[in-house]
């Protein structure tokens, strides 16, 4: 009565953002996470695919990493877990005798100490993301630190990711031929 619909890959597909979906869903555990990734990627990458290590500019840069984890926050912020975490912070927390006498300063506290906690476990999903990105030939990932680059993180050398295949349609729309947009930290001249 119900048939299963075709993969993707066996009809006609309409646009290289559905070809690229059908990629990520094929290759991830958590295709929607995953392809958050990669759009918020795409959307602070250089004309050439590649963003990081830093983001931002000034006083407000940021590693690649903590910003992709910070961006994605607000995702997990109606999830349930995140209510058990807070109940599991405040019994650690009076369990210690470590809890502040005002109710304002407690209600942060704990706000801070899940939110810790929160990004900490963002970059292991991240990073699994990242990963499962890189082995679908959609991102190249590489570390850009103080005296080389290098294929491996560590020695002040922070995360770069660059768009490669089909996720560089999510680029390609952002970026109308011909026009040059400045690279990360740099002022746009208008």
């Amino acid at each position: 009565m119900f048939h299963a619909a075709a993969p993707l890959a066996m009809r006609a597909p309409s646009s290289d953002l559905a070809i690229l979906l059908d990629q990520v869903a094929q290759a991830s555990s958590r295709p929607r996470y995953a392809f958050m990734v990669l759009s918020l990627i795409a959307e602070i990458a250089r004309t050439d695919g590649s963003a990081g290590p830093f983001v931002g500019r000034a006083e407000q840069r940021r590693l690649l990493r903590d910003w992709l984890c910070e961006a994605l926050t607000p995702v997990a912020a109606k999830d349930p877990r995140r209510a058990l975490l807070a109940e599991k912070v405040r019994g650690e927390l009076a369990a210690r005798d470590d809890w502040p006498l005002d109710p304002k300063q407690a209600e942060f506290r704990i706000e801070q100490e899940v939110r810790e906690r929160a990004l900490s476990s963002g970059k292991t999903n991240l990073s699994r993301a990242v990963s499962e990105l890189v082995k679908a030939g959609l991102l190249r990932r590489h570390y850009q630190g103080f005296r080389v680059d290098h294929a491996n993180r560590g020695g002040q050398r922070h995360a770069v990711y660059t768009l490669t295949g089909r996720a560089r349609c999510l680029i390609s729309s952002r970026h109308p031929t011909g026009r040059s947009e400045p690279r990360q930290g740099e002022l746009a001249l208008h």
